[in-house]
């Protein structure tokens, strides 16, 4: 059989993700043609982990002033992007004009412009573009879709979604380029668009107004200085500081994927992975909250907090059958084992004993707790599942519809969107002022 062509632009930690089930599981069915990133040495060493770990040849590498070239010369089928959050729409847009197909890591772009410029090429040129939220794919979640699907609490009719990102996990995103909002959106955007995405799934519901607020209450400078520690803000990153007693230190030296992905491919394009928390340069918020409307009338109340001492999330669904509340609780991403791109931060941790659990509140009758059977893997067996579903030719049946096309990753990004455009006129936003999501739809099951 012909195997798909793929080429991955971008490679980064998160990339690993992909390059492992195209490269080991699903070589039968896929070829990976080449990378293509602004980091020669990042490159380079995604070549040497193919070797090393599934024995797989050296794939030709171009440079990202050569993607065009990189279409050309190797013609894939599909593009894989994970690049930097800004630059999505322009990958996807040119992979799309070029005859390919594109698989996306969320979020799928980061503003308005950029996601009419994806809707309008995918409407041109008939191509497909799939986004990759492995959320949809976590087994207590596909749970919850099922429970509500079979009416457990009846119609639906709001949600309050908290999420906790600790000290480790949450600090991470003021050490990178996720600090800009030009770069990634903000939090709103780039780990929002997660929860948005669930909560339009799980109540197969389109967003239609937004009203949001967000600060940045603990990172920064201001910040730092205002609580006594502005001694911590006196060095621009943490590798090499001297710092050993900030709490939020980060050493790319301290492991071989942090060394060889970061440090060493700092000559490449001077990106700095480790830089000081409390800095002045942070534009994004570390706490937010919104309020969603949605087209039939649910409505959702949404908050995030990005410096927790402990890590996870707590969903209460009301409907007029009954209370679903479903909580997560996983300690530090950072804690965890480095697997498919996730580094572990020996130092600090959490002491949330991990957990996570369903239970149902029926009007008149007692609750009861949900079971879920077990499942191991990156993001709780979810990006297993989700791998196979984009890289096999004859993935299994999937009653949940749990593959993300353009428009639904645009419903999920845009509700972000229009957050960080409340906050700044401190007036509610309508998303159909922003991008028209197909006017006649009322479910997102109707979207793409």
């Amino acid at each position: 059989m012909n195997k798909k062509r793929i080429a991955i632009v971008g490679t980064g930690g998160r990339a690993l993700s992909f390059t492992e089930p195209v490269a080991s599981t699903y070589r039968d069915f896929n070829a990976l043609v080449a990378l293509c990133d602004v980091s020669p040495t990042r490159m380079a060493y995604h070549n040497e982990l193919l070797a090393r770990q599934w024995s797989h040849p050296p794939v030709p590498t171009y440079a990202a002033t050569d993607f065009d070239r990189m279409l050309s010369d190797q013609r894939p089928d599909t593009i894989v992007v994970c690049s930097k959050d800004s630059t999505h729409h322009d990958y996807i847009v040119r992979s799309l004009r070029a005859g390919c197909d594109a698989i996306t890591e969320k979020p799928m772009t980061i503003d308005a412009e950029k996601c009419q410029a994806i809707l309008d090429a995918q409407r041109t040129t008939g191509r497909r573009v799939r986004v990759a939220f492995n959320y949809r794919w976590g087994p207590f979640r596909t749970k919850v879709k099922e429970l509500i699907s079979s009416g457990a609490i009846g119609r639906v009719h709001s949600v309050n979604l908290e999420y906790l990102l600790d000290t480790s996990h949450g600090a991470d995103y003021f050490r990178r380029w996720h600090a800009h909002m030009a770069e990634s959106g903000g939090l709103f955007v780039h780990k929002s668009t997660h929860h948005f995405d669930l909560v339009n799934w799980w109540l197969d519901a389109i967003p239609a107004q937004v009203f949001a607020h967000g600060d940045l209450v603990f990172y920064g400078r201001r910040n730092a200085e205002s609580r006594g520690d502005g001694r911590f803000a006196t060095y621009p990153r943490y590798t090499g500081s001297g710092q050993k007693d900030d709490p939020f230190a980060l050493d790319l030296d301290a492991t071989e994927s942090f060394r060889r992905l970061y440090r060493d491919a700092e000559k490449d394009d001077g990106y700095q992975r480790d830089r000081n928390v409390f800095r002045d340069d942070i534009d994004i918020f570390d706490q937010m909250g919104a309020l969603v409307r949605y087209r039939t009338g649910e409505s959702l109340v949404y908050s995030l907090v990005a410096y927790s001492p402990r890590e996870g999330m707590r969903v209460a669904i009301n409907g007029d059958r009954g209370r679903l509340e479903y909580h997560e609780f996983v300690g530090s991403h950072m804690n965890r084992a480095v697997v498919s791109g996730e580094f572990r931060n020996e130092k600090h941790g959490s002491a949330e004993a991990a957990g996570e659990w369903i239970q149902v509140y029926p009007h008149f009758r007692p609750s009861y707790r949900v079971d879920v059977p077990p499942a191991s893997g990156p993001h709780g067996g979810a990006d297993h599942i989700l791998a196979e579903h984009l890289f096999s030719p004859n993935p299994p049946a999937d009653p949940w519809n749990r593959v993300a096309g353009h428009e639904q990753g645009a419903a999920s990004i845009l509700t972000g969107v229009a957050a960080n455009v409340s906050v700044q006129s401190g007036k509610p936003v309508a998303i159909a002022d922003l991008v028209m999501l197909a006017p006649e739809a009322q479910r997102l099951s109707q979207l793409v």
